[in-house]
């Protein structure tokens, strides 16, 4: 028997764990910025991610890394000041929450209080186990993710797929669990074997979202700028682009300049 689709006006956590038990699949995006932002709200995404990505498509940097919590505390309020329906998501980025529990709870803290987010994400499993509940005692949601987690890339020293070996996916079923356990409403997987994720799915309540790791879970993520393809440089096999941006705003420019050296811009319906 299926379950009417239910018509949030505002998505929380607990709608987030509704959805789940009804059997809704759930939509995130990223966004780094009030327009874009806009749009994706708009658009009826359910959670959007203010993502450390921000890292990589908006400074260029070849990895999730030199982003500080200053910056992810710019691009969160820019979002939070254009979303009126969705759950609103920060990441931590790498090095505000590793190194003890109380520098995690005071990040996670001027998260929520100078962006006015509605949770954050932290990557990692039983070893971030301590912070992950100094934030939530405090009450501040947490999702979590595992799986690849793009900030200890220097550690894998890849980004292909996680989990593949058996005594990996052992344990990130098991951390999976565990965050379920300790609180956290929601769980990340990403570029994992879609039978594991399948399986993680299947084994706990909490939402679990997907990038790179097949249909069976809750719900799905991708980066803004790869599903519109304004990035044409990114192309994993877990990638749908939506659109072709790039070309199409790389003809629009190119155009423009053209008009305003030719002089056909403006015209003269075109000035005052």
């Amino acid at each position: 028997m299926s379950v009417a689709k239910k018509d949030y006006k505002r998505i929380t956590t607990k709608s987030l764990i509704e959805m789940k038990s009804n059997g809704e699949k759930i939509s995130m995006l990223t966004a780094y910025d009030y327009t874009m932002a806009k749009i994706v709200d708009s658009a009826g995404v359910d959670v959007i991610l203010v993502g450390d990505s921000a890292s990589n498509v908006m400074a260029g940097h070849e990895t999730t890394l030199p982003i500080t919590l200053d910056q992810m505390i710019y691009h969160a309020s820019s979002v939070v000041r254009a979303v009126e329906r969705g759950l609103v998501v920060v990441d931590l980025p790498f090095g505000s929450y590793q190194s003890d529990s109380k520098e995690a709870l005071r990040s996670s803290i001027r998260i929520m209080k100078e962006s006015g987010a509605h949770a954050v994400k932290l990557e990692g499993g039983k070893e971030i186990k301590e912070s992950i509940k100094k934030i939530l005692n405090a009450g501040i949601p947490v999702m979590g993710h595992l799986g690849l987690t793009p900030q200890s890339i220097y550690k894998f020293g890849t980004y292909s797929v996680r989990a593949k070996e058996e005594e990996e996916a052992e344990k990130l079923i098991e951390d999976a669990k565990m965050l379920e356990k300790i609180g956290c409403f929601a769980v990340v997987l990403e570029k994992i074997p879609a039978d594991l994720a399948k399986q993680v799915a299947e084994s706990i309540s909490i939402p679990v979202i997907g990038i790179g790791a097949g249909g069976g879970v809750d719900g799905q993520v991708l980066v803004i700028h790869d599903m519109l393809g304004m990035n044409n440089e990114f192309s994993p096999r877990f990638l749908r682009r939506y659109l072709n941006l790039y070309d199409q705003m790389t003809k629009a420019i190119s155009q423009y300049a053209a008009d305003v050296k030719s002089s056909d811009f403006p015209n003269e319906k075109e000035q005052y």
